[in-house]
């Protein structure tokens, strides 16, 4: 309420004949941004404080850091503590890198989303899986729960969510291309602008957050990471991809900044496609490797979770705002449920300021 009064304070003064006119837009702005600052602070403090969050937490306007923190160690046996460079797994999160993988791939005119799969892919050409298409892999509908099972559904009639059908659109993207998912994916980074990124299987780097389930007190590190990550039981296309907080913030900006893909290729991948029922974010449309808000605000965003590594990426397009949320370490006697309540309050946090700030620029 004191930002809305102070608005309409600064628009309705006069400016002096003798004085030279006042930016009122930038007054307006720069107070927004100030109350912006104040109220994520005040907030993501708060739930920093009260589930001794262990991680990074950040929210960027386009370029402008709003809020930033880190706390806890990436290294809890040798009390190293997180930084603004610290590279953490990011689970799920990582299947919109795949998916824009396959889309660039299409704008080079090796595949169409409408193709099947068993063109590119032998163990697709079985009566089974003989109609899945790329699209139904992209947006979960194609029935494929684990490679080699039976479908859950008849292809493009449900949403079931799978890892396996992900890994085979990593596997696609190699066949078109001749080159490794990890070779496109360093492009990509590249392309993007993104200096600290890497698949797990082949990382060499340094400050890597270690894995751990449990709690400070008394935890238990994640054997074999971050090579686990390109493993059989999570696959790097569908799971294996580490980032920083300052990476994910850039691909953000680069992407929906329509620096990746084509304006209509882009359109294609934030396009609802497909709807789903999370576990723990709720009811919620499924575009390709990424999910987004049913009613308001407008927001992309997708979780991921491999052991002791919870994550959260939103993405806010009408404020160009990036709320990025990573972790090392989930209590998982707990349940995901917990697991994932700092993500849960952060996310309504920002939903409610998005909302906030969108009503306050429509106001006449």
């Amino acid at each position: 309420m004191f930002l809305i009064s102070f608005c309409f304070l600064v628009l309705s003064c006069k400016t002096e004949t003798s004085q030279p006119p006042v930016d009122k837009k930038a007054i307006i702005d720069s107070t927004i941004t100030a109350f912006q600052k104040t109220l994520l602070k005040q907030q993501i403090d708060s739930t920093f404080k009260k589930y001794h969050f262990n991680g990074s937490i950040a929210v960027f306007k386009d370029s402008l850091p709003l809020y930033r923190r880190e706390n806890g160690y990436s290294d809890f046996k040798r009390k190293t503590k997180i930084d603004s460079s610290t590279i953490f797994a990011i689970g799920s999160v990582s299947k919109q890198f795949t998916a824009v993988m396959v889309l660039l791939q299409m704008e080079q005119g090796k595949l169409n989303v409408t193709d099947k799969v068993s063109k590119y892919l032998k163990e697709f050409q079985i009566k089974e899986y003989e109609n899945i298409t790329i699209h139904q892999l992209l947006n979960h509908t194609s029935g494929l729960n684990m490679m080699g099972g039976k479908l859950m559904f008849k292809s493009g009639s449900d949403f079931f969510y799978s890892n396996d059908g992900f890994n085979a659109l990593g596997k696609i993207v190699e066949t078109v291309s001749g080159k490794s998912y990890h070779e496109n994916a360093l492009e990509l980074f590249k392309k993007a602008g993104m200096n600290q990124s890497s698949t797990g299987d082949v990382f060499k780097g340094n400050n890597f957050a270690s894995a751990y389930l449990g709690n400070a007190g008394k935890f238990e590190e994640v054997p074999n990471m971050p090579k686990r990550l390109g493993g059989k039981e999570i696959g790097t296309p569908a799971g294996g991809v580490l980032s920083t907080v300052q990476d994910l913030h850039t691909w953000n900006n680069a992407l929906y900044g329509g620096k990746i893909l084509k304006p209509e290729t882009l359109k294609l991948f934030m396009a609802k496609s497909a709807e789903r029922r999370h576990a723990i974010f709720g009811k919620m449309g499924y575009a390709y490797g990424i999910m987004l808000n049913i009613g308001k605000p407008n927001s992309y965003f997708h979780s991921g979770y491999v052991k002791g590594s919870p994550s959260l990426n939103i993405y806010y397009p009408e404020t160009k705002t990036s709320v990025i949320i990573l972790s090392n370490i989930a209590d998982e006697e707990k349940g995901k449920g917990l697991v994932f309540k700092p993500h849960i309050e952060v996310k309504k946090i920002t939903d409610h300021l998005e909302n906030t700030l969108n009503q306050l620029r429509s106001e006449p």
